[in-house]
């Protein structure tokens, strides 16, 4: 059983909308749904948080790469008749999320 995961939407965002999750156009009622003002994804999204020191060294001494999931979700939206990007939105974790 997948876990789910929430974008909030910021207020100036209305309908219609896109969404992309890593630049790839993702489909209402299928990869995600509307549940009032917020996304909510059937499967674990996540955002790769800061880098610790340990991390930056072995990336800076080249003895390793990050591979951590690091997804990235935009909306595109029209507002006073322009198309407007909101990118990066931040993901809710589901332990913290509102139900």
């Amino acid at each position: 059983m997948s876990e789910r995961s929430f974008v909030e939407l910021p207020q100036q965002i209305g309908r219609p909308l896109q969404v992309f999750v890593n630049g790839v156009a993702q489909e209402l009622g299928r990869d995600y749904r509307l549940q009032g003002s917020r996304l909510v994804f059937e499967r674990t999204l996540a955002r790769e948080g800061r880098l610790g020191f340990w991390r930056w060294l072995s990336l800076l001494l080249g003895v390793a790469g990050t591979y951590r999931q690091n997804d990235a979700i935009d909306v595109v939206y029209e507002h006073d008749g322009k198309r407007l990007v909101a990118s990066g939105l931040p993901i809710v974790r589901p332990e913290t999320a509102r139900d």
